[in-house]
């Protein structure tokens, strides 16, 4: 996933109800998905804040370097610039780059 290339608003926009449903004609069942994958966003992007952020690790306990590591301020400020997670699903299910399928439904029934 590239965050850089993702068009997701960063505040609050209005989205017509009728677009986010309209893949599975159930809001909810919209919802849900979009809400899985929003959590699993979040978790790339810790992810990757993480590994990012572990590179500047220091193990003393000088305070004059945490403050003085510009580099690190500058990679935290990228990630909290940041379209949320629940904005990135959204727009990639608008988009429909989200894969989903209805589990209920069997092979058999589906072919019929």
């Amino acid at each position: 996933m590239n965050i850089k290339e993702l068009d997701a608003p960063v505040s609050t926009t209005t989205i017509d109800k009728n677009l986010v449903d309209a893949p599975t004609d159930n809001i909810y069942e919209a919802i849900s998905i979009i809400a899985k994958r929003a959590t699993q966003i979040n978790t790339e992007i810790k992810r990757e804040l993480t590994d990012k952020l572990d590179e500047f690790a220091t193990f003393n306990d000088s305070l004059e370097e945490i403050f003085e590591n510009k580099e690190q301020i500058e990679v935290s400020k990228f990630y909290e610039r940041l379209p949320k997670a629940h904005a990135l699903a959204v727009q990639e299910w608008l988009e429909d780059r989200i894969y989903s399928r209805d589990t209920s439904i069997t092979e058999e029934e589906s072919n019929d």
